[in-house]
C-alpha cells in the first residue's frame, strides 16, 4: 500500500501471476486496506503459493486479499461485502485482471454468505476475515464456519483484527498456526482446520 501525492491509497498484487499489478482501493474511511508488509508475511505462512483450492473472502473491501490468493495459485473464490462501493471496486479490479470467471461476488452480510455457501455444499481451503475492527464478531463467525462444516481438512482461516481483540481456538478442530502483531494496531491470527 502506498500513498500518492493526492493522499489516495494505491495497492498492488505482491506475488504470483499478477505480481506488481495495481488495484483500486475503496474510497472513504470505512475500508482499511491490508498493507503490503502484512500481506507478504501472512501469505508466506499460509502458502506462500497454492496448488489450486477455493477461498471465501467475507469482508472483501477492494478484493485485494482474494486477488492475492488467486495470483498465488488458488483456482476460484467468492468475495462478499455489504458495501455497494466495495462491490463496485471489486468488479473493477477483477475486470482489470480478467478474473471474472475465477470469482463470484455478492453483496451480503457475512453470516448470510456463510449460510448460502453451506446450502450450496461448498467447502473452502482458505477463509479471509478482515472486518471493520469495531464491528467484527470473530467468535460468532468462527463458530458458524466450524458448525457449517465448510472447511476442507488443512484449510486456513485468516483473521485481521486490532490488538485489543484476543482470538483463541474455540474448537478442537482448529489449531492456532500464527498470531503476530504488526505496527501499532494490527494483529493477524491464523487458524488451521485439522478435522
Amino acid at each position: 500500500m502506498s500513498n500518492s501525492a493526492k493522499g489516495s491509497v494505491t495497492m498492488r498484487v505482491i506475488a504470483g501471476q499478477y505480481k506488481g499489478r495495481q488495484l483500486k482501493a475503496v474510497p472513504g474511511k470505512n475500508t482499511r486496506p491490508t498493507t503490503d508488509k502484512v500481506k507478504e508475511a501472512t501469505f508466506q505462512i499460509m502458502g506462500p503459493y497454492f496448488e489450486g483450492g477455493k477461498f471465501l473472502d467475507l469482508f472483501a473491501g477492494s478484493g485485494a486479499l482474494g486477488i492475492e490468493a488467486l495470483s498465488r495459485g488458488m483456482e476460484w473464490g467468492i468475495m462478499v461485502d455489504k458495501s455497494p462501493k466495495a462491490i463496485h471496486i471489486i468488479h473493477d479490479n477483477l475486470k482489470a485482471l480478467s478474473l471474472e470467471k475465477e470469482t463470484e461476488v455478492f453483496r451480503a452480510d457475512a453470516f448470510r454468505a456463510l449460510q448460502a455457501a453451506s446450502k450450496r455444499g461448498l467447502r473452502f481451503d482458505l477463509i479471509l476475515l478482515d472486518p471493520p475492527y469495531a464491528k467484527g464478531d470473530y467468535e460468532g463467525l468462527l463458530n458458524e464456519i466450524v458448525s457449517l462444516e465448510i472447511l476442507n481438512k488443512g484449510a486456513m482461516i485468516y483473521c485481521e483484527h486490532d490488538h485489543s481483540t484476543v482470538l483463541n481456538p474455540l474448537h478442537k478442530s482448529l489449531s492456532l498456526i500464527k498470531q503476530q502483531k504488526y505496527g501499532g494496531t494490527i494483529t493477524i491470527t491464523i487458524f488451521r482446520n485439522d478435522a
